[in-house]
């Protein structure tokens, strides 16, 4: 299967909106996407997120470019994620905490109660001033993310036979949409679950790299070099971040974000085009080819089968898995040789 994985099931990934930009904060990868224009994928900039303004539960922004991060009970207001400007902390009013989703627009901010299925608006979350509480409509209810700019709202669909979509309006009470947009196959790339959509589910296959046959009536010892791929394909991977803007700090660049953002895509489980494996102890260096110098002892008439485990996204090989397995069946193995995720 594939599809968006829900706010409500990842840590730390957002969307927010401010006067002119759209952003997409993935505090996991410890960066965050800024669009002018999530449809036609304009404007596509990846930027480092301050230490301090990241594990968020919630971000939005607002109008004056303001973003607010909310923590448990307390906010932190900054002019700048990357940079942590003019930060100041403040507490959550009562009646502001515990929504599931935060957004900023006309001035106000609205937080989304989905499993209430209602709305609150006010105009202070510090002091929950001028609040009021309206029914969320239906239509608005199954939003996988909002978010605000000054005079719109928009939140994400789940995905449908006609894609990834996310849609405008005016007002969560009575439905009033103004439009309803595609979400640009360079922007669900940046999301979590976005590169089953974009490339396909991951899937792990064992390959047969190499077959040796003793033909004969009596026992042999087999010593050879075998040559094996281990690591990843940056190569390919390296197209899902052709049309972005990589403007991240020294610290950030020293980390390969491709790969970052496909050990993700692993890590999630089906439902989401994952494998739900953990990669964390595999080689995320460049793929190379490395030799290994293998002995058996084989019986007479024996085969042996020596297969390498790898990973792929859609139908590409993405990840060279360093170990082998040596068995008599023509078969591939059934087993799945890395640990279950944590996620």
């Amino acid at each position: 299967m594939t599809g968006i994985i829900p706010k409500s099931k990842t840590k730390c990934v957002d969307f927010c909106g401010t006067s002119y930009y759209y952003y997409i904060i993935r505090s996991d990868l410890g960066c965050y996407m800024q669009s002018s224009n999530f449809n036609k994928g304009l404007d596509l900039t990846i930027l480092s997120l301050h230490p301090s303004c990241q594990n968020g539960d919630h971000y939005l922004g607002d109008g004056g470019g303001y973003f607010y991060i909310i923590k448990g009970k307390s906010y932190r207001r900054v002019t700048n994620l990357t940079t942590d400007s003019s930060a100041a902390v403040y507490s959550l009013h009562p009646n502001c905490q515990g929504g599931d989703h935060y957004l900023s627009a006309f001035g106000k901010f609205y937080i989304i109660f989905q499993g209430k299925g209602t709305y609150r608006r006010t105009t202070n979350m510090n002091h929950d001033s001028d609040a009021v509480e309206y029914t969320l409509h239906p239509n608005c209810r199954n939003g996988l993310y909002y978010w605000g700019l000054p005079n719109h709202y928009y939140f994400l669909k789940p995905v449908s036979e006609w894609g990834v979509e996310y849609y405008k309006g005016t007002n969560f009470n009575k439905d009033e949409r103004v439009a309803v947009y595609s979400v640009h196959p360079d922007v669900l790339n940046f999301l979590p679950g976005g590169l089953s959509i974009t490339k396909g589910p991951t899937n792990g296959i064992w390959e047969n790299i190499k077959t040796i046959n003793n033909e004969s009536n009596t026992p042999m010892t087999w010593q050879n070099k075998i040559i094996k791929r281990v690591g990843y394909n940056k190569e390919k991977m390296s197209q899902i971040t052709h049309n972005w803007k990589i403007a991240m700090s020294t610290s950030a660049e020293s980390v390969d974000l491709t790969g970052l953002i496909a050990k993700c895509q692993f890590s999630f489980s089906t439902e989401y085009g994952g494998s739900h494996v953990s990669t964390e102890n595999e080689s995320w260096s460049e793929a190379t080819e490395v030799e290994e110098v293998l002995t058996f002892e084989l019986k007479p008439n024996e085969r042996l089968y020596i297969w390498q485990y790898k990973l792929k996204l859609g139908q590409e090989p993405v990840l060279f898995c360093r170990d082998l397995k040596i068995d008599d069946e023509p078969k591939p193995p059934s087993e799945v040789p890395l640990p279950p995720a944590n996620t």
